[in-house]
Parts: C-alpha cells; structure tokens; sequence
C-alpha cells in the first residue's frame, strides 16, 4: 500500500533551551512533556493537500480522510489528484469545496501555473502571499505548510484554534487578543515553530 512519506519535525536542545529561558510557564510545559514529535509531510503537493483537508475540522477526522485518499488515489502526488473528478476526489469524505480546491491546485501545478518549488526560495510572508493565490488557500493553511511540510523555523498561526486554546490554558486567560499573541510570538522568536508544537501538545491535555 502507498504512503506519503513523513518525518519529525527537526529541533533540538538550542530552540528547547530558548524557549524555556524566555518563558517559564512554557518552560514548565516543555519538562513536563518531554520531547514532542511533530510529524511533516516533506512533500509541498502532499503537504497542501492534506492542510486542504484539515481545514476546519479535527485532527482526528482529517487523518481519516488523509488514509481514505491514499488507500482510493496511491501517492498524493499531482498527477494522480489532476486526473480525478471532483466526485472522487469528494468521496474520501470531504466537502465539495475541498475537492475542487484539491483538483485545481493539481491542475495549477501539472501546468506550471503554480510552482511549488519555488516556495523554498522564498520568504515565510512571501510564502505565504503566494499560496494565498491558490484558491482555497488562506493565512492558516499557507502557515500549516510552513511548519509541518517546510519546516520553517519562527511560525505561530493566530488563525490556529488549538494554538490560541493552549495560550489561554498556559497564561491563564479568558481569550488571546492580537496583542497579546503579538507579545508572545515575539517572546518565542526566533523559534516560534517548536513554541507552536507545544502549545498544540497542551492544548489537548
């Protein structure tokens, strides 16, 4: 059977060691979790897909409609999505919507509209600029990209429910405006990254 191949996230004892120097309470967190695996998906069409498919529901029900796919279509790769109908690509589980966002984004990228190589040239923002082209593809799906597929280092998504949801839980809070998100994303800076691996670790607990 065919897989998408992934890998953990890469961070080590210098990013771990920031973070719990300039926050305590995140500090506390991180020891008393140990050592959290973030899985990414090295491959940008695989990876956009699959932030396509987790837009706005769970983890949960994302992951089973990622298994669906793979087990209906084999490699998540452009060539294999550009050739479904949209029916097809709706009937892993997903919405209209999302199949149609799947099946361009395959078509944009077999023509060469869209580049997605391009991408590891470019700066986070101009990533994401450039994403955001794409129909169906906002702020937060552009920024799922940058961390669980690029493996960019400094990226916390304000658009994230569960990263918001473990803010609140870890400082106490009854909501997370922008400026107080502001604060603590440059509190994380430069490894904002393994700050968000985290807060969605805690957010769960």
């Amino acid at each position: 059977m065919l897989r998408v191949k992934t890998k953990f996230f890469n961070y080590g004892d210098i990013e771990v060691s920031h973070l719990k120097n300039v926050d305590n309470l995140l500090g506390a967190v991180i020891d008393s979790l140990g050592r959290v695996e973030r899985t990414v998906i090295p491959d940008l069409f695989a990876a956009l897909v699959f932030a396509i498919i987790g837009q706005l529901i769970s983890a949960k029900a994302s992951h089973t409609i990622w298994e669906r796919m793979q087990n209906r279509f084999g490699d998540i790769i452009p060539i294999n999505i550009a050739g479904q109908s949209v029916d097809d690509i709706q009937a892993s589980g997903i919405t209209v919507k999302k199949a149609i966002y799947i099946k361009n984004a395959a078509v944009n990228v077999m023509n060469g509209s869209f580049d997605l190589n391009v991408l590891h040239t470019l700066s986070d923002d101009e990533v994401i600029k450039q994403l955001s082209s794409l129909d169906g593809v906002g702020k937060w799906t552009a920024e799922m990209l940058l961390i669980n597929s690029m493996e960019r280092p400094d990226v916390i998504s304000f658009g994230d429910i569960a990263i918001l949801r473990g803010m609140r839980k870890l400082y106490g809070l009854p909501k997370i405006s922008k400026e107080q998100f502001d604060i603590f994303k440059t509190r994380y800076s430069p490894y904002g990254s393994v700050a968000s691996i985290y807060l969605w670790e805690y957010s769960f607990k």
